[in-house]
């Protein structure tokens, strides 16, 4: 696991101190090692590729293992950030070819892969990461970005000068790429409380989209998608009601199966691995797959004294059944007050999420552990949130409101807006009822921060060109979804949108901010494809929860946490933003009146959101969403 910088001069220069800036920049993302290099070509063309690596060791700790790495047979170089976790299998078929090696690594293996393979190396990776080769032969450079995205990789142009790195902040660090804000970018953090990739809040910088590579060659780019999880499963696609019981059990069969192999994969490592265990179905789920490999687990929590955010009854009943090195990470109210200023930091990009996970990380690294296994993934893939049932419920609701007379429509929505309560949900409500036509899909307000009204109140202004932009990508994987069931359908906006966007993000940028490396278990590929192709009423059963995850496991998890309620991993915010950081909230919304957002928001319409929380009319991730959009402007120095 590593940070990685690019910097690709086309007849101009690479400055040697700015990429060993940039590089040292990413020094949190690898603390083991730093290494960078300058290619220059003079044929065909006047060409400089600077590349900068920061490693964190987990595999061939040897300095046989360092980056960037040469390839001695032909001169390609290559620098990369993740894990190929069937590496094995591609070196044992590169040695059948011949093919001899000097490290135990897998950068070395993919480096040989690539000379050998080329690009049809992708579909051969199981495993996350971001990487860029320089091709020798072909005189380009290549880049590219596991297939569900969980490791990060960011691009830009300054001039003759193509700059690319794993953080954002990596690329601002350069000093070439302006700091100015994307208003298409601002518009979809304001929807929903992260930048969807692949924009991002800062203009000029791209995300490379997850399942995608991108050739630089000679100045220009060409990006091109090598996976995509439904057009992947379209020859496994199962007819809900063509198998037989037994055809049906055989189907569901093959899951336990893909599941061990997932876990067994992603605990190849160099260095103890951890879990996080929060006592839940997912992270209980890997914990009881580890115990059958009789190796000892070591699982890690975070408890809180307030009892009401407090899960340690579950995970302590995990631990103790399987038998665990269990860790209980007592966190005060006043240590978990005191981590937000540098969680905020860590925010390569803003987010309404991540401190809890910024958290756990710093624990758990502090403990001795480079390398933990997390249970993200398990909702989105095996239909474990309230989404796959109200979503379904509101696309028949537009279904039949589209039916509904028009001079109906508008005094029916005024007498619910009138009796019902002032509350987000209700906010939410209305906006489906009002706009059903207009509105892209019921998915997207589910996870909507801000609804329509609220964001144009908040906006000064909205083009229709920024519009576009915002909504662009999610128009492009609704629809990839029109020929999927509802829960399905509910399933790949879950995976493509919310997962990558917030949780897959926050986890690496957190995590990476301590030097420690989650591992996602769940968030496989192959797994990805197998799910999509089955029938999504098999997936949901009013009895059990996550069923085809739960009978995978043989009924080896206990019944009071197959069946404990649904509760995410939260922090007690709604209480710190009346009390202890009621000063810092009001004091930072305040500045944006004079600061670089003073020209794209309303400040009476920011003073009216603060104003709705206090009264109760609504959530906290709103004025938070709002003061951690104004303190990440102000530590990146990014104007409007």
């Amino acid at each position: 696991m590593c940070g990685i910088v690019g910097i690709a001069a086309y007849n101009t220069r690479v400055d040697p101190e700015t990429l060993e800036h940039a590089t040292r920049s990413l020094a949190h993302r690898g603390p083991d090692d730093s290494g960078t290099t300058i290619i220059r070509e003079h044929f065909p063309v006047p060409v400089e590729v600077g590349l900068g690596n920061r490693r964190l060791a987990v595999l061939d700790l040897s300095p046989l293992g360092h980056q960037p790495m040469r390839d001695p047979e032909n001169g390609n170089w290559i620098i990369y950030n993740g894990e190929i976790y069937n590496f094995h299998d591609i070196r044992a078929e590169l040695e059948q070819e011949g093919i001899q090696f000097r490290s135990q690594s897998d950068t070395e293996v993919l480096l040989k892969a690539y000379a050998l393979w080329g690009e049809a190396t992708l579909p051969k990776l199981r495993g996350m990461f971001a990487f860029a080769i320089w091709d020798a032969r072909e005189h380009r450079l290549f880049l590219a970005r596991d297939p569900m995205g969980i490791k990060p990789l960011y691009y830009a142009f300054a001039g003759q000068k193509f700059l690319f790195a794993s953080e954002i902040r990596t690329l601002l660090a350069t000093g070439l790429v302006p700091r100015k804000l994307d208003r298409a970018g601002l518009l979809n953090y304001l929807n929903f409380g992260s930048l969807y990739d692949p924009i991002t809040l800062v203009e000029g910088i791209s995300c490379l989209r997850a399942g995608h590579s991108l050739v630089w060659k000679q100045g220009a780019i060409s990006e091109s998608r090598y996976w995509n999880p439904l057009e992947n499963a379209e020859h496994l696609v199962v007819d809900p009601h063509c198998p037989s019981p037994a055809q049906r059990n055989n189907l569901e069969e093959e899951i336990p199966a893909i599941l061990e192999h997932c876990l067994s994969s992603q605990t190849i490592s160099d260095v103890p691995v951890g879990v996080f265990l929060s006592g839940g179905i997912d992270s209980s789920s890997l914990v009881c797959m580890l115990s059958r490999k009789k190796t000892k687990v070591s699982t890690f929590s975070l408890v809180f004294r307030e009892s009401e955010y407090d899960e340690a009854a579950y995970s302590r009943k995990i631990a103790e059944k399987f038998a665990t090195d269990h860790h209980e990470i007592l966190i005060s109210q006043e240590e978990a007050l005191k981590a937000i200023p540098p969680a905020i930091e860590a925010m390569d990009q803003p987010t309404i999420d991540g401190v809890n996970t910024y958290l756990i990380s710093r624990e758990t690294r502090a403990a001795g552990i480079k390398v933990a296994l997390s249970g993200l993934g398990g909702d989105e893939l095996f239909a474990g949130y309230s989404s796959f049932k109200t979503v379904p419920q509101m696309e028949h609701f537009s279904q039949y409101w589209t039916r509904v007379p028009d001079f109906l429509k508008e005094p029916i929505v005024s007498l619910f807006s009138s009796l019902a309560s002032n509350t987000d949900q209700n906010r939410k409500f209305s906006a489906l009822a009002s706009s059903a036509d207009r509105v892209m899909h019921p998915y997207f307000l589910t996870r909507m921060l801000f609804t329509p009204e609220q964001n144009g109140a908040l906006l000064s202004s909205r083009d229709l060109h920024t519009i576009s932009r915002a909504n662009a990508v999610l128009s492009e994987e609704l629809g990839r979804t029109a020929e999927l069931d509802a829960i399905n359908r509910v399933s790949y906006l879950e995976s493509r949108c919310y997962m990558l966007n917030t949780l897959l993000r926050d986890s690496d940028v957190m995590s990476m901010a301590h030097g420690l490396e989650i591992r996602v278990p769940f968030i496989d590929h192959q797994l990805a494809e197998k799910l999509f192709a089955l029938p999504g009423t098999w997936k949901l059963d009013k009895r059990t929860p996550k069923r085809l995850l739960v009978e995978a496991l043989r009924g080896e998890l206990p019944e009071s946490i197959v069946h404990r309620s649904k509760r995410g991993f939260t922090l007690p915010f709604e209480h710190w933003l009346r009390g202890e950081l009621r000063a810092e909230v009001e004091s930072v919304l305040a500045r944006i009146a004079d600061g670089p957002l003073a020209k794209l928001l309303n400040i009476q319409a920011v003073e009216k959101i603060w104003e709705d929380f206090l009264r109760g009319r609504t959530s906290w991730s709103r004025p938070w969403a709002l003061y951690v959009l104004q303190r990440w402007c102000e530590l990146h120095e990014v104007t409007a």
